[in-house]
């Protein structure tokens, strides 16, 4: 395996880490439906609190899949996918050129 493919799989690992949280998961799954929501409103859909919702928010934001608005006193989230597809897109090409026999 190339130094390359090495470097774009660690890249990838806190994108990997992020969503395997279920309840990371279940904000982008609602974000996909809804568009964009205020972290109250994500709350609503969800058992967990609002710090809890504010919380993966944050690691979500931090790993490029999801952007914040500010709106008055409210900031609405929004899935921001570019990123996250493009570094995935990458891995699977060097790992097609690197790695398949």
């Amino acid at each position: 395996m190339s130094q390359q493919a090495i470097d774009i799989f660690r890249a990838c690992i806190p994108l990997f880490n992020s969503l395997s949280d279920p309840a990371r998961q279940d904000i982008i799954l609602l974000l996909a439906e809804r568009e964009q929501l205020s972290v109250n409103e994500i709350a609503e859909h969800s058992n967990l609190s609002r710090p809890a919702i504010s919380h993966h928010l944050k690691i979500l934001r931090d790993n490029h899949l999801v952007k914040n608005e500010q709106k008055g006193t409210l900031r609405y989230y929004s899935l921001s996918l570019e990123y996250s597809v493009q570094q995935l897109k990458q891995l699977i090409d060097v790992v097609e050129k690197d790695c398949i026999l």
